[in-house]
């Protein structure tokens, strides 16, 4: 007897199925969920998830510009440290909520200085994993439970995406979570959760599983859409075969997800337009804009997609800089800056950008300490979260000392986060339209954060 499970299981691994390749997957969500369980929305709202894949160097993405915290952290890491004449151009104000200290962005993100200038991006510091709130003391004397293997890649792009911090092999996100609980308000749910790059964690909810797509949107198997080998007899009869309805229960599930899939193939090519719809073109030689872009292009069709929530999945890689960080972290942030600074003005030139939150997420921060040329893996680090929503031109949470010995240093500079993924996702969570009531849905241990699960990055007050 095939059980429930088994059931979803199938239809969820059978979804993930490529019928382009490898190069443009695609995945359907086969269920809507209930009009109980539903909640009501009335505007249009994204949320889009801008992964750094490797383990971003946080110390040297945003840092002290006060000339004394500067010196401390030239002599915390002497090889790989920016003198303080190259961050004129990208230093702040002094920023009240961090005791009238001043900061700096890194070089390359001339245009991340810009939107905190103009109030349209927000630093989130020290943010990482955490199930407790927990002290220095607590991590040495392992006196709370901790997230699971720190300092893996894997389990912590894993435990980042996952609704629950169990490390690789989790099986939702808290962005597929999020689908689960809105994906009702869109007339088609399957382009309520969807991936510009590849299969992710991130999305994967326990109804809602995400759409796949390409740089040029979706790509259809031509055998399932046109003739086969120059045959229309040919690729009627073999869309029959994979299409039909079967007593087999996995038979008649593929039959079904094939048959969405073209469907769904079909409306998202009739609506996507094409990258020149924007006056703004899309960076060169950067497949982050590639990704964005497409992004964009889905959140201009949301009328066609009928579409009211959306959630996406963006990626690039290249972090892991444990040596010839200089010159290889500075390219990773030319690529963001100018890919970041792309999508929003495609989103000023749709009037979305109200409408439209970007925020970043890493494997882990690194160490303050040189090994050289470069920094090893750490654990929290700083983010960034970008739209007209977003109460920007400041730092939210508490921006440590970039010196040794401090309260959140765990070794070698390795910083304790302050601020957990859980309050960093409950705050967007929460703006993307999940009540307060149901946030435990999405992430099961935000109680344990108590009053302080909402950061202040996004305007909460008018929620219901």
């Amino acid at each position: 007897m095939t059980s429930k499970l088994s059931r979803r299981e199938f239809v969820k691994r059978a979804s993930a199925l490529s019928f382009a390749g490898a190069g443009a997957p695609f995945a359907l969500n086969l269920a809507t969920i209930g009009a109980a369980a539903a909640q009501t929305v009335s505007d249009y709202r994204a949320i889009v998830c801008l992964f750094f894949f490797g383990g971003n160097d946080h110390t040297n993405t945003i840092m002290p510009y006060d000339p004394v915290e500067h010196a401390e952290y030239v002599n915390s890491r002497p090889t790989i440290a920016f003198a303080r004449d190259a961050l004129t151009a990208t230093a702040t104000a002094p920023v009240a909520s961090q005791g009238g200290r001043p900061f700096a962005f890194h070089p390359a993100l001339t245009s991340f200085k810009s939107l905190y200038d103009l109030g349209k991006l927000a630093v989130v510091a020290n943010a990482g994993p955490l199930i407790v709130p927990t002290s220095k003391t607590q991590y040495q004397n392992r006196s709370v439970p901790l997230p699971p293997k720190l300092f893996s890649h894997n389990d912590q792009q894993s435990v980042w995406q996952a609704n629950t911090p169990i490390g690789e092999g989790a099986r939702l996100g808290w962005g597929g979570r999020m689908g689960d609980l809105l994906a009702a308000q869109n007339g088609q749910p399957t382009f309520t959760c969807i991936s510009a790059s590849g299969n992710t964690v991130f999305l994967s909810g326990q109804e809602a599983i995400q759409y796949q797509v390409g740089s040029n949107g979706s790509t259809a198997f031509n055998a399932l859409s046109g003739n086969l080998y120059g045959s229309a007899t040919a690729g009627n009869a073999y869309r029959r075969v994979i299409m039909r309805t079967s007593p087999h229960l996995f038979e008649n599930q593929l039959g079904q997800v094939v048959s969405r899939s073209i469907s769904a193939n079909a409306v998202l090519s009739s609506n996507l337009p094409p990258a020149s719809q924007f006056t703004v073109p899309i960076p060169a030689n950067n497949s982050l804009a590639a990704q964005l872009s497409v992004v964009a292009r889905m959140i201009f069709a949301r009328g066609g997609l009928s579409a009211n929530r959306q959630v996406f999945f963006v990626s690039t890689g290249g972090f892991d800089n444990h040596d010839f960080l200089l010159n290889d972290h500075n390219l990773r942030m030319q690529t963001v800056n100018a890919a970041v600074d792309a999508f929003y003005q495609w989103l000023e030139q749709m009037q979305m950008e109200n409408n439209v939150t970007l925020f970043t997420a890493s494997d882990f921060g690194r160490t303050l300490t040189s090994n050289g040329d470069g920094s090893d893996h750490g654990w929290g680090a700083h983010h960034f979260v970008v739209g007209g929503a977003v109460q920007g031109g400041n730092i939210y949470g508490s921006f440590p000392q970039v010196t040794f010995s401090t309260a959140e240093d765990v070794g070698q500079g390795n910083l304790l986060p302050t601020t957990s993924v859980d309050q960093y996702a409950a705050t967007l969570a929460r703006w993307f339209g999940v009540a307060d009531s149901r946030m435990p849905e999405v992430l099961p241990n935000i109680a344990n954060f108590g009053a302080s699960r909402y950061l202040g990055f996004l305007d909460l007050t008018a929620l219901p």
